[in-house]
């Protein structure tokens, strides 16, 4: 037997909807992180792009469980002495919902040139509406 290596030719990427109201935000990440890496598929390969794009709708309709809102905090250094600067879950959701769901499954993708373009897969949208309409993505269905 030999291991099967999909060609460049036989890869399919679709295009999938999610839509992110009322879901959990840790378990609606590892739903669309398995999506864009193409876990699923029957060519999957760890070291190949396999996977779908994804169009993520309804980001600031994202729910957290336990005092998350409050205490989960994100930190970035602007590489000054002092530099440390923190966000809570609850103001980046208030100015940015769209980042909150991009951190989290940027996290559960490979921190590589593979995780970098497995990401630019990835379409978030705070609101209902997308500019995606014309490649039309199949709606999927996120277990709760």
């Amino acid at each position: 037997m030999k291991t099967y290596q999909p060609k460049a030719g036989e890869i399919n990427r679709g295009w999938v909807l999610v839509d992110a109201q009322g879901q959990i935000l840790g378990r609606l990440a590892t739903r669309v992180a398995m999506l864009l890496r193409g876990k699923g598929k029957p060519v999957f390969a760890p070291h190949l792009d396999v996977g779908d794009f994804v169009v993520v709708i309804n980001a600031e309709k994202v729910a957290v469980t336990g005092r998350k809102l409050h205490q989960k905090e994100y930190y970035h250094h602007s590489q000054y002495p002092g530099g440390l600067k923190t966000t809570t879950l609850e103001k980046l959701l208030q100015e940015k919902p769209e980042r909150v769901l991009e951190k989290a499954v940027r996290g559960m993708l490979p921190k590589n040139k593979l995780g970098n373009a497995l990401f630019g897969k990835l379409k978030v949208y705070a609101g209902p509406t997308h500019p995606h309409a014309a490649q039309r993505p199949a709606p999927a269905t996120v277990a709760r």
